[in-house]
């Protein structure tokens, strides 16, 4: 008999098969080098098709999960990661005391044995699964949960404005944490927690944004600009064990790229399909889940310089956008115009009390009540294609209302470089932003560009008004709240937003994930029936496998 566990040499085989140029091969790198135009997708290689999601005859589990994503990788450190590559690949591999369902937004297990167990109003305590282990073979400590609290929560990092209200997480023992909360019977403690993921104390913060050890049901293997492959965590015994032996993300940011490897069954799930690719795949058999999520393509002002200190202005450009054609036209009617902060698909949603439709007699009005004159502005987008097409309707829109408008599209990190270094030269900007990946808590995601952070004292720069203190007592007020206070709290705090628009949603986008699920791929494989798209950028997939008749 062989020593090595079939599922093992499974993997290993799909390991080096990888390694060859074959059509996966070739599709990864297009959509890893988008600017070389004019490839021919469907006409490469002379040889048969890899079948990529493989899968033992007639079962559940063992072959290999593939996935297309939109996205590229950087830093994977679950300490401060704020990619959606990243994000999402980790949720597989590195454990909170508690976990997000991205279905729901729902609390799961994650590595507390149970409920928090309430000291006092202010203090709880956490027990570990018992037998818990880091992939490496090493037990999961409360030396591990104080140790990755501290990195999450150390000055400048990505996620210190969603985790104030913890004054400390010690350990009480090897395998208890004491959480000690600055609210008292705060009602958010699972969906913070959930944010601090466990990874080693011995892990350097180097080795964790390259490649992070953890103590979920999948591990890294292969690390790569253009892939990641994982295998199975053989020292998971949580409730969510991998049951296929290889999992395989590609780089698929090319549109076309990531369309065609769906359709031809390379991929068995692929996010972020494009709107108007959804008809080709459905008649192939792919499965198209749409979900309304917190997903938004927001506007900024620049709010240290005028006009755009005028609130009367703000809303005069809100008012001036044709956002009925935006949704056509750039989202093939996969958005919708907000109403509030929050989509009205949300718990927590109350209709705010200024609406935005396009009005150009209106936005005409107010700025003559502001005493403006249009004059010459510098619209940035980031160099997505929906938010491009937004970006060239606002260009239309506000040369319409007398503006002389500079559209610029750079991509995200030269975008926000060149706001984060005081760049006054902008004016508006519009962009995508999703919060939601982090949870979908109100709280969490008001915090997210509303708390005291980055975005409020560089990017808009608005927390030295009087609205921002307001918003911000608001939203303190509302986390020690009862629910019927907590959403009074929040109706107000959508009402402030709305009223000052600063930084507010232009467009809330459905987001549409395809999977080989009620259907087959072309190579025999489908995904299982427990999995759903998700409202927000990457893939659930822990728990789920693939399936073969």
């Amino acid at each position: 008999m062989f020593s090595i566990p079939i599922e093992r040499m499974i993997g290993e085989l799909m390991k080096a098969l990888s390694k060859g140029m074959s059509r996966r091969s070739f599709l990864t790198l297009t959509g890893a080098t988008a600017a070389v135009a004019g490839l021919g997708l469907t006409g490469c290689g002379g040889g048969d098709k890899e079948p990529a999601g493989s899968a033992p005859a007639g079962g559940e589990g063992g072959g290999t999960m593939t996935i297309g994503s939109a996205y590229a990788p950087s830093s994977y450190d679950p300490a401060n990661c704020s990619s959606a590559f990243c994000l999402s690949a980790n949720m597989n591999v590195v454990e909170g005391l508690y976990n997000i369902d991205f279905t729901d937004y729902s609390v799961i297990s994650g590595l507390a044995d149970g409920e928090p167990a309430k000291i006092d109003d202010n203090t709880y305590e956490v027990t570990l699964r018992e037998g818990a282990k880091f992939s490496d073979g090493t037990d999961v400590t409360a030396d591990d949960v104080v140790a990755s609290f501290e990195r999450a929560t150390a000055e400048g990092g990505m996620y210190v404005s969603f985790l104030t209200m913890f004054d400390a997480i010690e350990k009480k023992d090897d395998a208890t944490v004491t959480v000690k909360c600055n609210i008292a019977n705060f009602g958010l403690l699972k969906e913070r927690l959930a944010i601090i993921r466990i990874t080693p104390a011995s892990q350097s913060a180097d080795d964790a944004a390259a490649k992070p050890v953890g103590s979920g049901p999948w591990m890294y293997d292969e690390m790569s600009d253009t892939y990641v492959t994982l295998l199975p965590n053989e020292n998971y015994n949580g409730e969510f064990p991998a049951k296929d032996a290889a999992m395989r993300i590609d780089v698929l940011t090319d549109t076309t790229a990531r369309t065609t490897a769906q359709e031809e069954g390379t991929t068995l799930i692929t996010e972020s399909v494009p709107p108007e690719s959804i008809e080709q795949l459905e008649a192939a058999g792919v499965t198209v889940d749409q979900v309304n999520g917190f997903g938004t393509r927001f506007i900024m002002f620049n709010v240290k310089k005028a006009p755009w200190d005028n609130v009367k202005v703000r809303q005069a450009i809100m008012y001036a956008l044709n956002t009925e054609k935006m949704v056509a036209n750039a989202f093939s009617g996969l958005a919708s115009i907000p109403t509030c902060y929050l989509p009205e698909s949300f718990t927590n949603y109350h209709k705010a009390s200024v609406t935005y439709t396009y009005d150009a007699d209106k936005a005409k009005s107010l700025l003559e009540e502001a005493g403006v004159t249009p004059g010459s502005i510098v619209l940035r987008t980031t160099d997505n294609a929906q938010v491009v097409s937004m970006g060239t309707q606002a260009q239309q829109d506000l040369q319409a209302l007398g503006f002389t408008v500079e559209l610029v599209s750079d991509q995200s990190p030269a975008t926000y470089a060149a706001i984060d270094q005081a760049d006054d030269s902008w004016d508006i900007l519009i962009a995508p932003g999703d919060p939601s990946c982090f949870g979908g808590d109100t709280d969490l995601l008001l915090n997210w560009w509303f708390g005291d952070n980055n975005w409020m004292s560089t990017r808009c720069a608005w927390n030295t008004s009087e609205e921002w203190k307001t918003l911000n007592g608001l939203m303190n007020e509302a986390l020690g709240a009862d629910e019927a206070g907590q959403q009074e709290a929040w109706n107000q705090c959508f009402d402030i937003l709305a009223e000052n628009v600063v930084l507010y949603p232009v467009l809330q986008v459905v987001t549409p994930t395809g999977v080989w699920r009620e259907n087959p791929s072309p190579d025999g494989v489908a995904v299982s029936a427990d999995f759903k798209g998700i409202g927000t950028t990457g893939v659930q997939v822990v728990g789920v496998s693939t399936v073969t008749a």
